[in-house]
């Protein structure tokens, strides 16, 4: 909770809670057993924070290939380097659509939140696994205001 606490939007849209511009980078997050910060919360909040200004650290402690997302992340011009358990976040101003490739439950979460930030089209595929954690993700965001269509037989 204390990482969402200092993520503040620069500037923020007419209606409170609609940031218009970007996050602000953070403290570095370190994964931890509970009670500290949860392992399936990092590639959402390394999603959230792809249009960040300046960089946020990510150290994983818990398991190994958690960062797998990344490279799908990078298609969409996502600026992360990982060396070993530790991922450097560095915010863009654009991210653009692309075709990517869902690995996991959260690392397809990641995708849909960097999706929604990115200009253009962006389209996911092996979306079963976003499907065994979240039943109408399209849905629920629709309601928030984003724009997913789920797509069968492409």
């Amino acid at each position: 909770l204390g990482s969402l606490r200092s993520i503040r939007p620069v500037r923020t849209a007419p209606y409170p809670g609609f940031p218009t511009d970007s996050l602000r980078s953070i403290r570095p997050v370190r994964t931890a057993p509970y009670p500290g910060f949860p392992t399936d919360a990092q590639p959402v909040l390394m999603a959230a924070l792809l249009k960040s200004t300046g960089s946020t650290v990510f150290v994983e402690n818990i398991f190994e290939n958690r960062y797998r997302h990344v490279d799908e992340l990078a298609r969409m011009g996502a600026e992360v380097r990982v060396a070993g358990r530790v991922a450097v976040v560095t915010g863009r101003e654009h991210l653009h659509g692309a075709r990517v490739k869902c690995t996991d439950l959260r690392a397809g979460a990641a995708l849909v939140i960097a999706g929604l930030q990115a200009d253009g089209l962006t389209r996911i595929s092996r979306i079963e696994h976003i499907d065994r954690g979240y039943e109408s993700i399209e849905r629920d965001l629709g309601v928030l205001g984003a724009h997913v269509r789920r797509e069968t037989g492409t």
